[in-house]
């Protein structure tokens, strides 16, 4: 069993909330500085999504949280993948001219290999640390690790199998976000599959599997909605809880309009996972752009930049239909209150 306790390891912060919930990094717009102040303030850890934003927006924001709370929060990275492979996205926009016609756009000539300014963003983070850097769709290397604990920042890697677990702790990294398929948005898998099937271990019986294999602070994330579900996930071992879907309805929450009526809507009555919005299996709340799609393909970021001007367009049409309407399972639990009522709420629970 792999053992890494470094002297700075997390769980110091983790053990320094008065609440031990943290928000998950919700790139897309859903996640603003504002939220992950309040929820650091509140006394939970606050996360910034640097997914999809340029490293001086994410400078910016990370400035904002700054100014707006002194306690600890993170940042999280989307770890660069494989290019896609161009005769499938050739493919799949041929498929989504209908969808551009519906909705008066362009589908745009994209990048097949996107590394969503990796570079810039490490660096910003090395010259200007902050407390925690997450880390999702991939693990940083050793030296990378090293180069963040060395200016004082804590290392997390979000992982949904014990082999990543495995390979997350090797390089070092200070804890794991443990994701169950019961998560909304993108599943973290290091490297994208097809989506999942019911034969996929639960977010508690993978817990159990990961900290079988591996010795380090875990963070349960993945369709945790209430007191009772993140009490679940503390007694399956976790450290802290992670929730996204909880917050998209709190006043601090930049989720669109039609994401928020749609998550109040009793039409829709399930969630899929799939890949026809990003190339990368995700889940959200089941609409007809997912129904039109099912055999979408695996092809993250270009199918991201491909179905992007639809996505825009649906969302000013207030179109649910032809949006990403990112949801975890407990989606219903959501409701319209503020983010350190949920962060209470919660952490009454498991504190």
């Amino acid at each position: 069993m792999p053992d890494h306790m470094p002297d700075h390891m997390p769980d110091r912060i983790l053990d320094a909330l008065a609440y031990p919930v943290v928000l998950s990094p919700m790139a897309g717009g859903a996640g603003t500085a504002r939220l992950c102040a309040a929820v650091s303030e509140a006394g939970g850890l606050g996360f910034l999504a640097a997914g999809y934003k340029t490293g001086e927006a994410m400078a910016a924001e990370i400035e904002q949280v700054r100014e707006a709370t002194s306690r600890p929060f993170g940042v999280n990275l989307f770890v660069p993948g494989e290019p896609a492979d161009p005769e499938v996205v050739d493919a799949y926009a041929a498929e989504l001219a209908p969808e551009a016609e519906r909705y008066g756009v362009g589908l745009p000539d994209v990048p097949l290999d996107d590394d969503d300014e990796w570079d810039a963003k490490i660096d910003l983070l090395l010259r200007r640390p902050v407390p925690v850097v997450s880390f999702t769709f991939g693990c940083p290397g050793v030296s990378l690790v090293d180069r963040l604990h060395e200016v004082g920042t804590a290392v997390v890697v979000t992982v949904t199998d014990p082999g990543e677990a495995v390979a997350a702790v090797s390089a070092r990294a200070d804890a794991l976000c443990v994701q169950g398929p019961e998560a909304g948005a993108h599943r973290g898998s290091f490297v994208p599959r097809k989506p999942y099937g019911a034969a996929e271990p639960g977010l508690l019986d993978l817990l159990a599997a990961v900290r079988k294999a591996v010795r380090a602070p875990l963070i349960a994330a993945g369709g945790i909605g209430d007191g009772a579900a993140a009490a679940a996930a503390r007694e399956a071992g976790a450290a802290a809880v992670q929730l996204g879907t909880a917050f998209l309805l709190t006043p601090e929450s930049g989720a669109n309009p039609v994401h928020r009526a749609a998550l109040r809507d009793p039409r829709f009555t399930s969630t899929t996972v799939t890949t026809a919005f990003s190339g990368r299996p995700a889940r959200g709340l089941t609409n007809r752009f997912i129904l039109d799609h099912p055999d979408a393909p695996v092809g993250y970021p270009a199918v991201h930049h491909l179905t992007t001007p639809i996505r825009r367009a649906a969302v000013a049409q207030g179109d649910p239909g032809g949006v990403n309407l990112w949801a975890g399972t407990a989606w219903r639990l959501a409701g319209e209150r503020p983010a350190a009522d949920v962060v209470r709420e919660i952490g009454a629970a498991i504190a």
